[in-house]
């Protein structure tokens, strides 16, 4: 697919590449039985035992696929850099309060469950908000919404298959690894190759990612009425004309000294 793009637009192409190539590591390391504590459990000990196999590998993973499916999102919707980078911040808040809340022996772990849900709340009401109304002013509307839609619908998975299994410890750990699998390409492999796909109807001129060889294409000119200033001249010089003397030295020569009358 990505050599199938024109020169300029594989933006998309190189998000999730670079996120399915993270993935490809994490799950190398999962399977290899790697990248794991054993953690003390105080949640159905008498139905999954004592102790439990933490991968944090995964977690490492999210800190990558999450942002990289919000910054295709955000591109997508025409939100301003600001309001991704606050996205991407969230998405980090939520995936480090349950690595946290994971690796917690005690039911403080909740505490830390409770701190991801208000980020993941914070993120999915921002993406939805503020995407629908930015997505219909750039035309990508009816596709942002599907795919924004369907991300924070696995996103909901994603926090109810933490609290049965890390934080639960209700389901065992290959159930919950198989769980975990289907999620992450459901997410990013699903969605990555929607976006790679429909990205060639869309307008990257009016996404502002329009690319040459030369750099980024400047944005369509326009007027900004809140980019404007008014200009106030020093002195009070206001009604005289412009390049004036300053001082109320108005209708005498140029070149006069300052407070001489007219002529």
């Amino acid at each position: 697919m990505k050599y199938r793009a024109r020169a300029g637009e594989r933006f998309f192409h190189y998000i999730f590449i670079i996120a399915n190539l993270v993935g490809l590591i994490a799950y190398y390391a999962m399977a290899s039985d790697l990248a794991w504590r054993v953690v003390r459990e105080s949640n159905q000990v008498s139905h999954s035992g004592l102790f439990r196999q933490i991968f944090w590998a995964k977690y490492v993973f999210w800190v990558v696929e999450f942002p990289a499916v919000i910054l295709a999102l955000g591109i997508l919707s025409g939100v301003s850099w600001a309001t991704i980078v606050f996205h991407i911040v969230l998405s980090w808040v939520w995936i480090i309060s349950f690595l946290v809340g994971a690796f917690t022996a005690t039911n403080y772990k909740w505490g830390f469950f409770a701190f991801g849900i208000m980020a993941q709340i914070a993120l999915g009401v921002s993406m939805l908000y503020r995407g629908m109304r930015s997505s219909d002013r750039v035309g990508s509307k009816s596709h942002y919404l599907g795919l924004a839609g369907w991300t924070n619908f696995l996103w909901l998975l994603y926090s109810l298959a933490w609290a049965l299994s890390d934080g639960g410890n209700r389901i065992g750990v290959t159930a919950s690894f198989i769980w975990w699998g289907i999620l992450d390409i459901m997410l990013l492999t699903v969605v990555g190759f929607a976006v790679v796909v429909l990205s060639s109807k869309w307008d990257y001129n009016r996404l502002n990612i329009a690319f040459t060889q030369y750099g980024r294409v400047p944005a369509t000119t326009g007027t900004f009425p809140e980019k404007e200033a008014v200009a106030t001249p020093a002195g009070g010089n206001v009604g005289g004309p412009v390049g004036g003397p300053v001082g109320g030295n108005v209708g005498a020569p140029v070149g006069a000294p300052v407070g001489s009358s007219a002529v």
